[in-house]
């Protein structure tokens, strides 16, 4: 029994579960930095393809800067932000509070520098799993987009080459030129990033996990049978939305939409449905500390 009180083994130090959140901490961080030089910098350079002389697939005409579309970058990223951060906010107070005595959680203590509350630690928790799987979403599309180059429908309207010059006399013949355009290079570079689209990454990936979510809260109460399937709809809806919208308005093909809307189902190579569900050191320290005290009992 001595054995059981006076220490906890090597494994499960007092402070072990602040040692992870730091090491993940140090994880978030490179994820994030590893985002933004994909986003905001030319360090990974876009792989410059060819194309056919007066391709029609690629002729469509310039829908406008990205701001300008029906479903502009940020009211994308807002409800990518909002919505799931509201949803898992709601669904989890609701949780808590719903739940008998008994059955709540108590607030874990594990020496002087550790208290967490039970509410508090699975609201960082679902919040800090679907922020980390968002930033990875984000890599994995910019890397697609980066690596392939495949251009969008409107790519030979902001390219602009003149094919006299480039001798082309059949749409069959394949130009290979880097210096084949003359439009605006930042427009041409966009116009090279299609596939996967990372809207639709973005969008699919937020309506998964929110969905997930939503599913997996302990909520039961009567008249609200339906509740939960209509909000995954809305959620799943919305994201499709996304993708009809960026092809409609020529922006993306349709084969980029499939390509986002299936790369998010298992960021990073973790199965989604699993991550909310990883116990963390705490966990089994708390467990192993409730087990201590009922044996002293």
């Amino acid at each position: 029994l001595s054995a059981w009180t006076d220490s906890p083994p090597p494994s499960l130090t007092p402070c072990s579960g602040l040692n992870m959140f730091y090491f993940q901490l140090v994880i978030m961080a490179g994820t994030v930095l590893l985002a933004y030089y994909f986003e905001y910098t030319d360090t990974f350079p876009v792989h410059v393809q060819g194309f056919f002389c007066f391709d029609k697939a690629y002729s469509k005409p310039y829908p406008g800067p990205e701001d300008n579309s029906k479903a502009p970058p940020v009211l994308v990223y807002s409800l990518v932000t909002a919505i799931p951060t509201v949803t898992i906010l709601i669904g989890e107070v609701t949780s808590f509070f719903v739940k008998s005595d008994g059955a709540q959680e108590k607030t874990i203590v594990t020496a002087d520098c550790c208290y967490f509350n039970p509410l508090l630690r699975r609201i960082v928790r679902f919040l800090g799993v679907y922020s980390f799987g968002l930033f990875t979403t984000t890599i994995f599309a910019n890397a697609g987009q980066v690596v392939t180059g495949n251009q969008a429908p409107h790519f030979l309207t902001t390219c602009k080459p003149n094919y006299t010059a480039l001798g082309c006399q059949s749409p069959l013949q394949y130009i290979s030129e880097r210096r084949a355009c003359s439009g605006n290079p930042y427009l041409v570079t966009s116009a090279r990033k299609s596939f996967p689209s990372k809207d639709a990454a973005l969008s699919f990936y937020s309506a998964i996990y929110t969905v997930v979510n939503v599913c997996d809260a302990g909520i039961r109460t009567k008249g609200t049978r339906l509740s939960k399937p209509t909000l995954c709809l809305v959620l799943l809806s919305l994201a499709a939305l996304v993708g009809v919208v960026r092809v409609t308005e020529h922006r993306n093909h349709w084969n980029d939409i499939l390509a986002g809307s299936t790369a998010p189902r298992s960021p990073a190579g973790i199965p989604l449905l699993s991550l909310p569900r990883v116990e963390s050191p705490l966990e089994k320290l708390s467990g192993l500390q409730g087990y201590r005290i009922s044996e002293i009992t």
